[in-house]
């Protein structure tokens, strides 16, 4: 079946802005400079599977196909692409592509970046691993023969970022860098990748220094020519920045502060939902849980005690007080409702009800509740921290004492990763709207790269089952069926708590032009900076 014909990869690109003539010769050449509240954890394009650092590596890597600004797929360093089979792709690959080393990309690089992304180390094994055995077809040509049906192939082509085989095997950078482990390489703090930006300086949660790159193959839309990415982990420091001048994009301001934002000349601000589900995971694997008052068992593996932290939370409240209406509450751990096909009744919250939770913790044996640590972000979400600690004060009132263990994404990531949390919070989104990105991911049983960041050990049988059916079913009615009933399963059994989708303003100088894309990713070739108002 063929997917993008010559004719379509040609609109495609016409959409991502590749080979525009309309960027003006004579337009201003500028220096972007940026921030939020924690920095990328590594230069490894496939060490890390998280958003910032995705994003920000999303500008010096690139991936087989690419995405729009309204997050729909488009040619990248894939051309055009042919499924000859169920189980299998052809890609044809962009000719004359250089690294930032100049030397020029071919098939075994993207071979070698498929494989090497399904290796230990790295977050993205699942999605390589999806993508099956690449075979190099000629220097242009890349084959994928697939162990079973993929219905979402190209989602898992716009994961993995091709690399260099050469320049990996020179600096013994063959294997991602185990993040988890501690591990430093010099992919982490080195890059060489196809994308519109070159690293020039990088010094770990202080500034990382791009420039753009002369040899890229494709036109950008704006005039950036330089970037300085500046983490700034306290709101009021960020929010001052921007408002003095000093920077000219935050990606998360605090709610609080968006009416002063919105009225404070030389602003503005560019909003939307984005695509991403913020929720508790609880540990469901252990026989006795981690860092609690409950000795000899795990009272997470009780489905009554999981319902009654999830029914005593008012999400109502957290929406309104804390997040200022910057948040869409729902009863799906999914970070899109096209994911749930828009159902209301997987969509549904169960009721806020401090006595239902009372009693479902009196049936379970804990009618005085227990103590438990609550492990949380406090430089990656939107009022990550604050919100944890809302969620204590409110499971105070059916008797739960809570500490809330706040730390910097680079130590909280490498924590889940090793399994070391009783309870947690995650967010979980992206460009992807299918509901195989977290099913796979967050629902399944670990198993390798399946569950990977299922960092609560849930083990559902049935609601596995049903999840890897529709992972491998390739009629479209059938699979529906199958991922409403493995959503059903999960919120039946309250396997993660869920809380909110997350709304992302940003704010930006009025002299700068932006892309909101959904999955909060700020690209830097479509921006235009003019002059100071």
């Amino acid at each position: 079946m063929k997917r993008a014909s010559s004719a379509a990869s040609l609109a495609a690109a016409v959409s991502l802005g590749v080979g525009l003539g309309f960027w003006a010769a004579t337009a201003q050449a500028q220096t972007l400079r940026w921030s939020t509240q924690g920095d990328l954890q590594t230069l490894d394009p496939h060490s890390r599977n998280e958003s910032l650092t995705n994003s920000l590596n999303g500008q010096v890597y690139e991936t087989l196909t690419g995405r729009d600004k309204q997050l729909g797929f488009v040619p990248m360093l894939a051309t055009e692409w042919q499924q000859t089979g169920p189980l299998q792709w052809r890609m044809k690959l962009r000719p004359n592509v250089k690294f930032h080393d100049g030397t020029v990309m071919t098939a075994d690089d993207v071979v070698f970046s498929v494989n090497r992304a399904k290796q230990d180390g790295s977050d993205l094994k699942a999605y390589a691993g999806a993508m099956g055995e690449p075979k190099k077809v000629d220097n242009l040509t890349v084959e994928f023969n697939l162990k079973q049906f993929d219905p979402v192939f190209l989602e898992h082509a716009n994961t993995i970022f091709i690399v260099s085989k050469a320049w990996s095997e020179k600096n013994n950078v063959a294997k991602p860098q185990d993040f988890n482990a501690g591990e430093q390489s010099y992919a982490a703090m080195n890059e060489n990748g196809t994308g519109p930006f070159t690293v020039v300086s990088r010094a770990p949660d202080v500034k990382t220094v791009y420039k753009r790159y002369p040899g890229w193959w494709g036109k950008p839309q704006g005039n950036v020519q330089d970037v300085i990415y500046s983490p700034i982990k306290n709101s009021a420091t960020r929010v001052a920045a921007i408002i003095s001048g000093e920077i000219d994009v935050v990606l998360d301001p605090p709610p609080t502060d968006m009416p002063r934002l919105r009225s404070t000349p030389g602003l503005k601000v560019v909003e939307g939902r984005e695509n991403r589900i913020v929720f508790i995971g609880m540990d469901q694997g252990r026989d006795e849980l981690l860092y609690s008052s409950v000795k000899g068992k795990n009272p997470f593996k009780d489905q009554r005690v999981r319902q009654a932290l999830y029914q005593a939370v008012d999400e109502e409240a957290i929406k309104t007080k804390l997040m200022r209406g910057q948040a869409a509450p729902t009863g799906a751990t999914i970070p899109s409702p096209i994911a749930t096909f828009n159902d209301p009744t997987l969509e549904k919250r169960l009721p806020f009800d401090v006595d239902a939770s009372k009693k479902l913790l009196v049936s379970a044996g804990y009618p005085d509740g227990f103590e438990f640590t609550l492990d949380c972000p406090n430089d990656r979400y939107i009022n990550d921290e604050e919100i944890c600690k809302t969620l204590a004060s409110m499971w105070s009132k059916i008797g739960m004492k809570v500490r809330v263990n706040a730390m910097p994404r680079s130590i909280y990531f490498a924590k889940l990763g090793k399994l070391d949390t009783s309870a947690y919070m995650l967010g979980w989104g992206g460009p992807s709207t299918d509901a195989e990105g977290t099913l796979t991911p967050i629902y399944r049983t670990r198993d390798g790269a399946i569950g990977q960041f299922n960092y609560g050990q849930v083990n559902n049988p049935k609601m596995d089952q049903l999840a890897a059916q529709s992972s491998r079913e390739a009629d479209p009615v059938k699979r529906e069926a199958l991922i409403k009933a493995a959503i059903k399963e999960h919120n039946e059994q309250v396997h993660h708590i869920p809380l909110h989708r997350q709304f992302i303003p940003w704010a930006v100088r009025s002299n700068v032009e932006v892309v909101h894309r959904a999955d909060n990713w700020l690209e830097w070739a479509w921006i235009t900076i003019g002059p100071a108002k």
